[in-house]
């Protein structure tokens, strides 16, 4: 017998559908924070350096709870 599944099939995809939209918008997020931290270097302003790679670190780690947070429910 197995066990019963805390979401429904149709429930689980809609969950994989909302985080997969998070995911995407993240990613744009990062490629947009990549290219203005380029431009803002290649202008000169060494500044902003630290701060953009602790947004994209952040960034990363929303993404891997997530994925977490996904590997989870299959459970």
């Amino acid at each position: 017998m197995r066990g019963r599944s805390r979401f429904a099939r149709k429930q689980r995809m809609t969950i994989v559908l909302g985080i997969l939209s998070i995911v995407v918008i993240i990613v744009i997020l990062q490629l947009w924070l990549l290219t203005a931290t380029m431009n803002a270097y290649l202008g000169g302003d060494e500044s902003v350096l630290i701060p953009a790679a602790l947004a994209s670190l952040a960034c990363l780690g929303l993404n891997a709870g997530l994925l977490w947070y996904l590997y989870g429910l299959e459970q």
